[in-house]
């Protein structure tokens, strides 16, 4: 396909829904495929089927952009590969050297950088509301950089540097979430236990409350909790069954008690597309859930 189509786009990923690939044990963003297997055999099958149909399409792969037989593999920005997740080590050199921005565009270029590996950091949108400030229209060109900002560059930093991960998400597998609210924000960490019993985090998720959210009870910022994280976490738990796990016990009666708080009866609702119990914990166990809440 030539380059410098407007429908270029659309009309390549249109072609690539047609290949069907999942068939084939793949999965493709525009013109890059990933073949995923659990054993060798699998996956020489697996690019069997795949070059065979881009065989029938009339499609070709050129030698040179194509690897096989790695347990780990870029793609997309990440080192994915034996269950995790993680970011590209050239990507995350990149950001450890870069310098203290002075102007709003480097700020801007510095928060869209880090912001595409936010899911390996916990509290994220918090961490960099600082920065974040400095590019608003009402901020001048040259940035004001003052000791918060300073620390929310270097703690973005050195999370990164830690080389952290997530597990991939395994859809034979239940997941849990977590949830907690404090006076400031809301936090949900979706996770998976693995063969040996050891929990995974899968993804993280957290914000600040609105003004008007600082008003609720107790009970309905947990619940506002719960409803905001299942909602962000809706592409893994819809159509399966899923645990909820939360310090806050009056959650575990939501689905099953009657309530004349509208507010809390329209999140019921909201939930009865899903299929989960609500199981209580102590606050000791739900460590990162409330570290992210009270990061807003």
């Amino acid at each position: 396909m030539p380059f410098g189509l407007a429908t270029a786009p659309s009309s390549f990923a249109r072609m690539m829904r047609q290949l069907k690939l999942a068939e084939c044990g793949s999965v493709s963003f525009f013109d890059d495929i990933l073949v995923s297997s659990v054993g060798w055999e699998e996956h020489l099958k697996s690019l069997d089927k795949l070059l065979t149909r881009l065989g029938e399409f009339g499609l070709t792969a050129r030698p040179t952009k194509v690897e096989v037989g790695f347990q780990e593999i870029e793609f997309l920005g990440h080192m994915i590969g034996m269950g995790k997740m993680r970011p590209v080590d050239k990507k995350v050199t990149k950001i450890l050297k870069l310098e203290t921005p002075r102007t709003k565009r480097q700020v801007r270029a510095l928060v869209g950088l880090a912001g595409y590996y936010r899911r390996y950091i916990p509290g994220f949108s918090q961490l960099m509301v600082p920065l974040t400030e400095l590019t608003k229209k009402n901020k001048p060109a040259k940035v004001q950089w003052t000791d918060q900002c300073e620390t929310a560059f270097q703690t973005v930093k050195q999370r990164l540097s830690e080389q952290p991960a997530v597990a991939l998400p395994d859809f034979d597998r239940p997941f849990t979430v977590r949830t907690d609210a404090s006076g400031t924000g809301i936090a949900g960490v979706l996770m998976q236990t693995d063969d040996e019993g050891h929990i995974h985090p899968v993804m993280y998720a957290s914000r600040k409350l609105l003004d008007r959210e600082t008003r609720y009870s107790a009970i309905e910022r947990e619940c506002l909790a719960l409803v905001w994280a299942i909602d962000k976490f809706s592409r893994y738990l819809t159509g399966r069954y899923f645990v909820v796990e939360t310090d806050h016990r009056p959650l575990t009666y939501l689905q099953r008690s009657k309530t004349t708080n509208s507010r809390l009866m329209r999140w019921a609702l909201a939930l009865q597309e899903y299929q989960f119990s609500v199981m209580p914990i102590c606050g000791t166990d739900n460590l990162e859930a409330d570290i992210l809440s009270r990061l807003g």
